[in-house]
């Protein structure tokens, strides 16, 4: 007896007996997209009804459960069971030490399913006639921790919010379910859209479109609100667009398409991307104070929050500001690194102009001082990144302008680390950042290096320039090109130098537009092995120096071509026509050059040639002391000549080389399937279905005429060598 009256004052007892009535029944079917239940066959759910008792079962192999003889009211359904598989996706990222996330089996079958729309929306129709009730749900909804989950997608069948209430606070956690009915679950695809790039050490013209994108987006700020620690609601957001957060957290998480990256865009540069499970995507960490500490409020200012830890914008840091800014994202398969160019005029113009060379630390040679402050921001910030977030992946790096320069030097410090990174960098419209003995040294880094047209910043700092330390004043100095604002120069302060001269690393790939009669151009996605097609005003300048400086109007006359170095009207088109001909060779079975574009360009080099060695002979016919003074000038051009003689060479190669698939995919060729699919999703915008001049090959009717330089004259047409100015 006294046995019996214990069991009748336990806490689960009194709760039954004050229950107002039991054996109230609910069933509900878990389904995808497509309404097939098979999906979540077997899944173990929790069921709570209003009195707080649970009810726990397992879904069958249709993914139906029930819960019967529960007291009155609704039921909240939730699903927590943890993954238990061995796929190391998930295994890497919940055990990981830092920001370990909360993988339930119920996401792990959600990234199994596929979206029914092509443009990820939720359905319109029921795909399940039967059934009293049909809502549909996110993974989020049937979960305890959804910081690390994508945002809500609007849903045209949401739950019944009035069930919640009645429940109260055991609907804190999951999804309400009326009584004495069959409910049916329609939970949208766990999936995201990544960018598609290749890991494959070699070029690919996929790869240089897509970091053209990246780089592009470094711009942008980071867009997450609130941004500044301490940080004291239990959530943050990414709604300001176009910016780094809201493409990786936000839109690009629940399948968005995105395309602006510069806020002034206007036409549409689509990403190629593809449809991944969400734990392949390129992730931006959760934040959630409860579950991790190093979220905590408490921490003030060293709290962290997501753009603290994928975000670099030093410029609050007073007199040890560098003005860097980057962003850093990464999966299971790669580590991106976008950093931004020249932005703000005096900040990054005065680095910009500090070409002092200085030791490079790291490894071999000298370097640009200016470049290589930053250069060590920017290692420190990916340093961290990498202690945390680092599993053998590859490194993919890109950079625009004074990006581009500082993640050359950024990644010759990673490739020297005993780490042993395997690094892939893409730069756009980079200047020199070091000397012959820094780039001989840092041969063994992969480095692919575009230059558009004809883009002035490349061009600086000169092979002859080494800027001292304390020239600068009002006045002293013009900046470098600067994307939104202008251009510079390096003017004052520059003197010859006897050491070592700046050099570019890298392989080079030029976009040459070619010109043909009758309103007919193209362009040329190809790797000259001279200065003269991708320095011509450059190379000119430099043979008529004067007093040890580039002739300054000259240098000014370059403002002509500062948007050939911008990124959105530049550098993005030119990629996109790259790849667009890639494209359009590689099905049609063609060669790279066509025949008129390679009689083009060969009769343009051998006047270029004809005339460097008149120039060269007229030097040589002056006085001997005179002749003295000229040698290094001598032995310039000569060097050029014999870099013609190489770019002929690979010209010729061209002319027979037909495009492969590898060549404009690079690994991803290797998946027709998937590379299939994305490609019909890229296709799909009418933008990259648009025949545009620069993306056809042309016909081989005209030979005659010839690319119109914007200099003042036809590069390859005779013009005067103003070699009486040379000192």
């Amino acid at each position: 007896m006294a046995s019996l009256e214990k069991d009748l004052q336990s806490p689960l007892n009194s709760r039954l007996l004050s229950c107002p009535a039991q054996g109230n029944w609910s069933s509900f079917q878990l389904v995808d997209e497509f309404g097939s239940g098979e999906a979540y066959g077997g899944l173990a759910y929790t069921a709570a009804d209003s009195e707080g008792q649970l009810f726990n079962g397992y879904l069958d192999i249709n993914g139906i459960g029930n819960v019967d003889n529960y007291c009155a009211g609704p039921i909240a359904l939730r699903f927590e069971q943890a993954y238990e598989g061995q796929e190391k996706v998930y295994l890497r990222v919940m055990e990981r030490p830092h920001y370990p996330l909360k993988i339930t089996e119920l996401q792990v079958r959600a990234e199994q399913t596929r979206y029914r729309n092509p443009d990820a929306t939720r359905n319109r129709e029921q795909p399940v006639p039967d059934g009293d009730e049909y809502i549909q749900v996110e993974v989020r909804h049937l979960v305890r921790h959804v910081a690390h989950l994508p945002p809500e997608v609007y849903r045209h069948y949401p739950a019944n919010s009035g069930l919640a209430a009645i429940m109260g606070k055991h609907a804190q956690v999951g999804v309400a379910l009326a009584s004495r009915k069959h409910t049916v679950l329609e939970v949208r695809a766990l999936r995201a859209l990544r960018p598609m790039l290749s890991t494959a050490p070699e070029f690919c013209a996929l790869n240089l479109y897509q970091l053209a994108l990246m780089a592009t987006l470094s711009y942008c700020p980071f867009g997450q609100k609130p941004a500044t620690a301490p940080i004291r609601e239990t959530r943050v957001t990414f709604p300001e667009q176009p910016s780094v957060g809201n493409w990786f957290a936000d839109a690009l998480a629940k399948s968005d398409e995105l395309w602006r990256v510069d806020a002034a865009q206007s036409k549409a540069y689509y990403p190629l991307y593809e449809d991944v499970a969400y734990s392949r995507r390129l992730e931006i960490v959760p934040f959630d104070p409860v579950l991790y500490e190093v979220n905590d409020p408490a921490l003030g200012t060293e709290q962290e929050h997501p753009e603290k830890v994928h975000f670099l914008d030093d410029r609050h840091l007073g007199k040890d500001a560098t003005d860097t800014q980057a962003f850093i994202t990464h999966n299971d398969e790669l580590i991106l690194i976008a950093v931004r160019g020249t932005f703000e005029i005096i900040p990054d113009g005065l680095r910009d102009a500090d070409a002092l060379q200085v030791t490079f630390e790291e490894g071999e040679g000298q370097v640009h001082r200016g470049f290589y402050d930053a250069a060590k921001k920017a290692e420190t910030f990916v340093a961290s990144y990498l202690d945390r977030f680092y599993a053998g992946q590859k490194l993919l790096i890109c950079g625009h302008s004074l990006g581009g320069a500082i993640t050359l030097l950024l990644s010759e410090m990673l490739r020297r680390d005993p780490e042993s990174y395997n690094i892939q960098l893409y730069t756009y419209g980079a200047p020199r950042a070091g000397d012959t003995v820094f780039t001989k040294a840092a041969a063994p880094l992969v480095h692919y290096r575009m230059v558009n047209h004809n883009d002035p910043v490349p061009s600086v700092p000169g092979s002859w320039m080494n800027t001292k330390a304390g020239v600068y004043g009002t006045g002293a100095a013009l900046m470098f090109t600067n994307v939104p604002v202008g251009l510079s120069v390096f003017v004052a302060g520059i003197t010859n130098w006897t050491g070592e001269a700046y050099d570019h690393h890298g392989t080079l790939h030029h976009a040459m537009p070619v010109e043909f009669g009758r309103q007919q151009a193209s362009s040329i996605l190809w790797e000259p092995g001279c200065d003269t097609i991708t320095q011509h005003a450059a190379c000119t300048l430099a043979l008529q120096q004067k007093n040890g400086l580039p002739d300054r109007p000259g240098l000014l006359r370059l403002i002509f071509n500062a948007g050939h170095h911008s990124m959105v009207g530049g550098y993005v088109p030119a990629c996109w026509a790259a790849l667009r001909r890639w494209q359009q060779a590689h099905e049609a079975n063609r060669t790279r050059v066509t025949d008129s574009e390679f009689d083009w360009v060969e009769q343009a080099l051998v006047r270029i040639t004809r005339q460097l060695r008149v120039a060269r002979q007229d030097l040589l016919a002056r006085p001997a002391a005179y002749v003295r003074t000229q040698e290094r000038t001598i032995e310039a051009i000569s060097h050029e000549v014999s870099r013609i003689e190489t770019t002929h060479a690979r010209l010729s190669a061209l002319r027979h080389k037909r495009v492969r698939a590898t060549d404009v995919y690079g690994l991803l060729a290797e998946q027709p399937e998937l590379l299939a699919e994305s490609l019909q999703r890229w296709r799909a915008h009418p933008e990259n279905l648009k025949e545009e001049q620069l993306a056809q090959a042309p016909d081989n009717a005209s030979n005659d005429a010839l690319l119109t330089s914007l200099y003042g004259h036809t590069i390859g047409a005779p013009h005067t060598l103003d070699i009486d100015s040379i000192i």
